[in-house]
């Protein structure tokens, strides 16, 4: 939330005692903060969302799709399996999310405003350049065949199409 006041901060649990537990200590870890403010603007539209269960947590975040998410539960590291949407994902009550920020390696460009549903974060594979590579066989060709030539017709795309059909008319 010291981000910045656009920032937001959501806690999905599963206990009412925990949600009214944590909106005290906000209130009260705001007060020692430089950037209260700040964090004070941004916890206006942030959210304590009370769900059934953790499998309720877990799907409302997917849907979120958080830059960060701290999974703090029972289990958290087997849960991991079930996040699909997250930029990066802190485990356990002994990671806080400023260890990535600063210290133990891992991305900090993560995608935001829940851009993780479609992206990644920024890794040094960005910086790499790849290229794929592919090689058929005759036989792999023909096998192929049926399918690029009814996709490509579908787009109308009649040379791609030939490009599998004259080799294999060609050769023969």
């Amino acid at each position: 939330a010291e981000h910045g006041p656009d920032s937001q901060v959501l806690l999905l649990t599963d206990s009412n005692d925990l949600a009214v537990a944590v909106q005290r200590e906000v209130e009260s870890q705001l007060a020692r903060l430089e950037r209260r403010n700040i964090a004070a603007k941004a916890i206006q539209h942030s959210r304590i969302v009370v769900v059934a269960n953790v499998a309720a947590a877990i799907d409302l975040s997917n849907r979120y799709a958080p830059e960060h998410l701290i999974l703090q539960c029972a289990g958290a590291r087997e849960r991991l399996s079930d996040v699909r949407n997250a930029g990066s994902v802190f485990i356990g009550p002994w990671t806080p999310e400023a260890v990535g920020d600063y210290c133990s390696g891992t991305n900090h460009v993560l995608p935001t405003y829940g851009y993780a549903r479609s992206y990644s974060g920024l890794g040094v594979d960005q910086f790499q350049r790849r290229m794929t590579v592919q090689q058929l066989s005759r036989s792999g060709l023909e096998a192929l065949a049926p399918t690029v030539t009814t996709l490509a017709g579908l787009e109308g795309l009649d040379a791609h199409a030939r490009a599998v059909t004259i080799r294999l008319e060609s050769s023969q």
